[in-house]
């Protein structure tokens, strides 16, 4: 094995440095146990309301309370359809961020895919979960993976169409995201025709060079990872009994699963994760499309939208997005029991 060399933190992308730093000034970092109300706070302070959702009517929007894991409580579904096309669309369906400790099916990632999804003509359905540490590890994951099985069993009574699902999470909703798509598979569950994960926190050990080059570093580093996964795994974190649908990068086998988009900054802690996760897809046989963008932090499309490597990232997810559901329209149907 050769060594690896640490250097200092590659620089960051000239439109987002200044704004990463006013962000800093207003936002306490790292994510530290103390910080986990003042994240949720921040969460419900800044979720979006229907009228935001409705995008000046090319959405129409309900909520729907379904069923969760057996002997779990029921679960909030966010229901998001194009009005300017008539249905069956094809569906976007979103597990949120915000370290597996914040966040619901309203928090300002949602206005991203529901950009994409504007374009693309697909409906969005976000799901909210249960959150660590007050609900740990399996429950965020079983939350996600009973929203998904109920939408593909009722797509058709909303319009929807069940055999075209890609599953998109950002941070902590990656790792969701791609834990879903491992559960789907193992259990036979829906068959997702994609998965979208960005910048995604995939392993539980928090140990990849890069975040121990970025602790310290951006608006996630690796003091922050530790905080969401301990909360999340308590102290199973980091040992040996840390399940793949928890933890992605603990997956041992990777076949058989969804087309892949992983996209992820150069500066942010979990770079190698992601990289490293996109590699194994390849090696397994399967499918990834991997950007690693110079110069951006975590979740540096959704703070600074406006730059010229934000609008580089949405249109590649919109672009992965058209071919995907392009290559499934060849495909024959699946029957989903209503």
């Amino acid at each position: 094995m050769i060594p690896v060399h640490i250097g200092p933190p590659p620089p960051f992308d000239h439109e987002l440095a200044a704004p990463l730093r006013a962000i800093l000034s207003d936002l306490p970092s790292p994510l530290t146990p103390e910080l986990i109300a003042d994240r949720r706070r921040r969460t419900l302070a800044g979720s979006l309301s229907d009228t935001e959702i409705r995008r000046g009517g090319a959405f129409d929007v309900e909520e729907r309370v379904v069923p969760g894991p057996p002997g779990a409580p029921y679960i909030s579904l966010l229901v998001c359809r194009p009005t300017a096309t008539p249905g069956p669309h094809a569906i976007i369906y979103n597990t949120h961020g915000g370290g597996m400790v914040a966040g619901n099916n309203r928090t300002t990632e949602l206005a991203s895919e529901l950009e994409r999804a504007q374009e693309l003509q697909i409906a969005v359905v976000a799901v909210e979960y249960r959150l660590a540490p007050e609900h740990p590890d399996p429950a965020p994951v079983e939350d996600c993976y009973a929203g998904l099985v109920w939408l593909y069993h009722h797509a058709a009574l909303l319009g929807l169409d069940c055999d075209r699902i890609v599953i998109s999470g950002n941070s902590a909703g990656g790792a969701l995201a791609a834990g879903v798509s491992l559960l789907a598979r193992d259990c036979g569950g829906p068959p997702l025709i994609g998965q979208m994960l960005q910048c995604p926190m995939l392993d539980d050990r928090c140990d990849s060079p890069s975040a121990h080059q970025m602790d310290g570093v951006g608006l996630w580093d690796r003091r922050s990872g530790l905080t969401g996964w301990t909360a999340l795994l308590g102290e199973r974190r980091g040992g040996p009994g840390v399940s793949c649908y928890a933890a992605p990068a603990r997956a041992r086998d990777l076949t058989g699963l969804p087309p892949a988009f992983i996209d992820v900054g150069s500066v942010e802690a979990l770079r190698d994760e992601a990289v490293a996760y996109a590699g194994r897809i390849w090696q397994a046989g399967g499918q990834a499309e991997l950007h690693v963008w110079s110069g951006a932090f975590h979740s540096f499309d959704e703070w600074v939208p406006g730059a010229v490597i934000s609008r580089a990232a949405q249109n590649a997810r919109i672009a992965w997005l058209r071919r995907v559901l392009a290559a499934c329209s060849t495909r024959q149907p699946t029957a989903a029991h209503v």
